[in-house]
């Protein structure tokens, strides 16, 4: 591909082509190379469960909802927390570890979270077509134990993968400007607010959607619709308890 352009126009891509298969060594080589990626103290407290075979993807599926991603998907990565390869081995070694908290769990979501982009990144510059499933977290319990993962092994991201069969449109983003900060944060004005959500508010798509969910504007969409309270806090105690049934106190 050509990646002179590569972040300006980089696509999350839903639909693969079912005739091209991806090679598992060339999975394999992806993965070690995205291991490179930094993390804390070195210890990469994390695993990744590659998931190619058919039926396997198929018993995973119902704890993605059965996204289009993932039924159709060649590959389908599932990036855990992994304590239980640390802990052991300083238990064997006669040391106590002591990630099982919230500094420890902290780490891991972001260890490996970077070692998921690393991938993402390596795979789509090899012509590869990547999405993040949202609904990892969601169903941790069950994804667990379809992936026989063990205790102090937490699943945080998926990442389904394909050869490409579209070419989506790109999705919008925030002004840089709503995002970057210089020296110290600037608290933007109710007005400043208004203009930085102007142009996504102005879509004929992001309109579409507020009319096809029978709400006033875009932000009800996605605080009442989308995301709203109830769900994500009963998805937090959901996942939360999972954690501690898994030997993570937070």
């Amino acid at each position: 591909m050509n990646t002179t352009d590569y972040f300006s126009t980089r696509r999350t891509i839903r639909k693969y082509d079912q005739s091209r298969e991806i090679d598992p060594a060339m999975i394999d080589r992806m993965l070690e190379e995205a291991a490179r990626a930094a993390n804390t103290g070195n210890m990469q407290t994390y695993s990744v469960i590659v998931t190619t075979e058919p039926e396997e993807i198929a018993k995973l599926a119902p704890a993605h909802f059965n996204q289009p991603a993932i039924t159709g998907a060649k590959a389908v990565l599932t990036f855990c927390i992994d304590f239980n390869r640390f802990n052991r081995w300083c238990r064997i070694n006669h040391a106590d570890p002591g990630l099982n908290n919230l500094q420890g769990f902290t780490w891991g979501v972001i260890d490996t979270s970077l070692f998921a982009q690393q991938f993402v990144t390596i795979a789509e510059m090899n012509g590869l077509g990547t999405c993040y499933l949202g609904t990892t977290t969601y169903n941790a319990e069950p994804i667990a134990e379809a992936l026989h993962l063990p205790s102090d092994v937490v699943p945080v991201i998926t990442v389904t993968v394909g050869y490409p069969a579209e070419t989506p449109e790109l999705t919008e983003r925030l002004p840089v400007g709503a995002i970057v900060h210089h020296g110290h944060y600037h608290n933007p004005t109710d007005e400043e607010l208004v203009d930085i959500y102007a142009e996504k508010d102005g879509l004929e798509s992001s309109k579409q959607f507020v009319k096809d969910n029978g709400k006033d504007n875009l932000a009800q969409v996605f605080a009442e619709v989308r995301y709203p309270r109830s769900a994500n806090e009963q998805f937090s105690r959901v996942y939360k308890e999972f954690l501690k049934n898994q030997g993570i106190a937070l």
